[in-house]
């Protein structure tokens, strides 16, 4: 940790599987530059876990009188170590936790998770709840916690912070309901919070301890090209469902914004100054097969490419926290009185002119190689394979009997 002031600034983490490790590396290079501090944090899906696990370390250092930036980097690197360990487990536990992370194609269209998983095994839960104290974290006061998940009956989001901080939030806010039943909380039914709010940042404005807001944001706004493959419409589906909620919040913000500047809001009503670090092209460009495969090499590389992101936004942009906005709204999210707008060519990219070459230079760097592509498809593929016929057991179309039931009446037919 650095020795200088710090300035005050909100975190706001998205979600996007094996992707959070971006978020991961962002994290590690804040909390090792030192001159950031956290009033609150809010994170969706993989952004929840994240937030979750900086938040457990640094208050386990601070009871312990130890440095909370070194307790939050440990505790983010135990976890995402544990991430990896997962992914290179047995083939059946690697085959969940892929599964965990994302989605395997073919498999989830002819089962219902609770047909497939009646047991409900999920090994993140159990990594959750062994590693994060949430007793101590439910009395954290700084950082503030905020985890969201989306209410199924209702599509709305839920906020879950202070005495409702528990596995089973981080659970809910994470549960893609192709892989997993639906948490039960209070009576109430849970799916993945990115499909209403990836990530909530009203609740870290409404904490008013600081203007200041840094999306950490890995579901890319705009990818160059046709989407015409199955595994490309699928990610790109992907992108446009889990951004949705982000781009309104955006859009309402920037909207506050120009309130504010022509004087037309209450007294005392300050601008928000909107901060945003990602991987741009770089990760953008990354396989669709990378997020969902939780194997070492991926993550690594994903940390690394977080760290550099973080690394060259403190470089930039610091100097803007507590003055004004490091990102432009309007280009980038459309202008909040307009049902139509062009993004910008760069709205991935949070520079322009030789910035921006500066970027694509040392993006370079962490772009997979078309062998590279192919080699992950390929993985990709395979398991896939594997998992629907895992899964289906040769059922017939229209069978709607579980996959034990299927092996058991195959089984004595044969008998």
């Amino acid at each position: 940790m650095s020795d200088t002031t710090t300035k005050t600034i909100h975190l706001a983490l998205q979600g996007g599987g094996a992707h959070g490790a971006f978020t991961w590396g962002v994290l590690d290079a804040l909390l090792q530059d030192g001159r950031l501090d956290f009033a609150g944090i809010s994170g969706t899906s993989a952004g929840a876990v994240n937030a979750v696990a900086l938040a457990h370390g640094w208050a386990q250092a601070v009871a312990d009188k130890q440095d909370p930036y070194e307790g939050a980097r440990a505790s983010l690197a135990r976890v995402w170590n544990q991430v990896m360990e997962l992914g290179a487990a047995s083939e059946s536990t690697a085959r969940l936790t892929k599964l965990m992370m994302g989605a395997l194609p073919g498999a989830l269209t002819r089962f219902s998770p609770y047909q497939t998983n009646p047991l409900d095994i999920n090994p993140l839960r159990q990594l959750i709840e062994r590693e994060i104290d949430f007793e101590r974290l439910q009395k954290l006061k700084s950082p503030r916690v905020f985890i969201a998940a989306t209410d199924v009956e209702t599509g709305r989001a839920e906020i879950f912070s202070g005495k409702r901080l528990t596995a089973a939030a981080v659970m809910a806010s994470a549960c893609l309901p192709q892989l997993f039943q639906a948490p039960e909380i209070d009576g109430k039914t849970y799916w993945d919070g990115g499909y209403s709010a990836n990530p909530a940042i009203g609740p870290l404005l409404e904490m008013g301890e600081t203007s200041d807001v840094l999306l950490v944001q890995i579901n890319p706004l705009k990818r160059a090209g046709r989407a015409t493959t199955a595994a490309e419409i699928t990610d790109r589906a992907n992108d446009l469902t889990f951004n949705a909620s982000l781009i309104a919040q955006m859009r309402s913000i920037a909207l506050l914004n120009e309130l504010v500047a022509h004087g037309m809001t209450g007294e005392g009503l300050k601008p928000v100054h909107m901060h945003r670090i990602d991987g741009g092209s770089a990760l953008a460009d990354m396989p669709a097969a990378s997020k969902i495969s939780p194997q070492r090499a991926t993550l690594e590389k994903l940390f690394e490419l977080g760290r550099a992101s973080a690394q060259r936004w403190l470089k930039r942009h610091y100097d803007a926290v507590g003055e004004k906005s490091s990102v432009n709204l309007k280009r980038d999210y459309g202008d909040p009185l307009k049902l139509q707008y062009e993004v910008a060519a760069d709205a991935g990219s949070d520079a322009d002119g030789d910035d921006h070459l500066a970027d694509e230079i040392e993006r370079k760097r962490f772009r997979w190689s078309p062998e590279e592509q192919h080699i992950a498809a390929d993985v990709a593929n395979q398991a896939a394979a594997r998992a629907v016929r895992a899964a289906s057991a040769e059922v017939a179309p229209g069978d709607d009997r579980t996959p034990r039931q299927a092996v058991r009446a195959s089984g004595a037919a044969a008998a």
